[in-house]
This record gives C-alpha cells, sequence and structure tokens, in this order.
C-alpha cells in the first residue's frame, strides 16, 4: 500500500548568505505517514514547523532528502500541479504559489484531481458558537474522504490543547529543527520536550 506521505532522510539547511555557507538553521525530518487521519503538529516559535510544511508542500526546496505525497516525489511534479497532492492553507487561508526552474513540461503530472494532504497552519479557533464544532468536522470529513490533515497548533489557551486532543490521532513535535513522530497525545504529553513546551496548560488541563 501505498503511503500518505514518506519523508526521507530530509535536511534543509538555511545559510547566512549565497557566500558566506555558515549555517544558520538546520531541520532535519525522517518519518511516514501510512494512512488516511488527522496528525496535530506542534513546536516553539522558530522551530522549523512552517518551513516543513512548505518542504511537503513543495514550495520550499530541501537541502537533500526526498518527500512523496501519494507515492509521488512532490519536487518532481508540476509546479501547478502540486496543489492536487498537497495544499498549505496559512492563518489568512491564502494558499502558497509555487516555482522551479525546471520547465513544468519536464515534470511528472501529480496524478489526482484533488490534494490528498491538507496542512492547516496555525487555523483560527474561533469560539463563536458553532464554529469550533463546523471546523472539526470539516477535518473529519476530509480524513473520512481518504486525506490526510496536518493541523499546525500553537495552545496558548486551555482549550485548544483540549481541541487537539479530541481531534488528532498522531503527533509530530518539532523542536529546534528536529522532528520527532508521536503515535498518540499520551505519547506528546510524555515527550519531554513537549511537555516543556505545553508547559502550565498540561497543569490547567489535570486540574
Amino acid at each position: 500500500m501505498t503511503a500518505m506521505l514518506d519523508v526521507k532522510n530530509l535536511e534543509k539547511i538555511y545559510t547566512k548568505s549565497r557566500f558566506d555557507r555558515t549555517p544558520t538553521f538546520r531541520l532535519t525530518a525522517d518519518f511516514t505517514v501510512e494512512n488516511p487521519g488527522i496528525v496535530g503538529m506542534m513546536g516553539p516559535n522558530g522551530s522549523g514547523k512552517t518551513t516543513l510544511f512548505e518542504l511537503i508542500t513543495g514550495s520550499n526546496a530541501p537541502t537533500s532528502g526526498e518527500i512523496r505525497v501519494a507515492g509521488r516525489n512532490i519536487h518532481k511534479v508540476r509546479t501547478d500541479q502540486r496543489d492536487r497532492l498537497a495544499i498549505h492553507y496559512h492563518q489568512s487561508y491564502q494558499v502558497r504559489h509555487f516555482r522551479s526552474f525546471k520547465p513544468n513540461m519536464l515534470m511528472q503530472q501529480a496524478g489526482s484531481d484533488y490534494p490528498m494532504l491538507h496542512l492547516f497552519d496555525e487555523p483560527q479557533f474561533n469560539t463563536q458558537d458553532g464554529y469550533i464544532g463546523f471546523m472539526l468536522d470539516f477535518f473529519r470529513r476530509l480524513r473520512d474522504e481518504g486525506r490526510l490533515v496536518f493541523l499546525c497548533v500553537h495552545p496558548n489557551e486551555r482549550f485548544h490543547l483540549e481541541i487537539v486532543e479530541e481531534i488528532c490521532e498522531s503527533f509530530v513535535f518539532v523542536n529546534k529543527g528536529s522532528v520527532t513522530p508521536l503515535p498518540d497525545y499520551a505519547s506528546l504529553i510524555s515527550h519531554d520536550p513537549a511537555r516543556a513546551y505545553l508547559g502550565d496548560l498540561l497543569t490547567e488541563c489535570a486540574a
């Protein structure tokens, strides 16, 4: 069976400049998500979460490694078709455009008419009546239709953590450029860097 997302030996290194190759940031990742589902992503600001989303959608090129979405190397798919495989929703719900130095005529077809992977970058959970329930139903519907959903959340309220506990089936924690997949919520809150990141929210939930 083809994995929904396969991130292999991925590395992204940023340097001071084109001429000064001194590294300023390094992101590494190696994990696989086999089936449709809802994955929660967390980590401190500046840890590399958005960079990882950009790499998965093909809007940012890796230094090395490979990313396959539904079996296709996203960086070898036509730039005008990559959002048929993976789509990145920012807070403003704008979708980032792609660019490549390789002509599209020399690249692969997406092989899909609709996005298989939906990446939500810190979606707004409005507390107005019914809004949160609407959003959670939307994420579940995508999963039930055979899609993979990533929710990148920066919990700063107790109910944010309760939402991800309810909706997410597995997690990815990003810390200082290191990506750690975690199979469930219990594993997340047992992961020392995650516990340090969540801090008082865990105590508030347990109270």
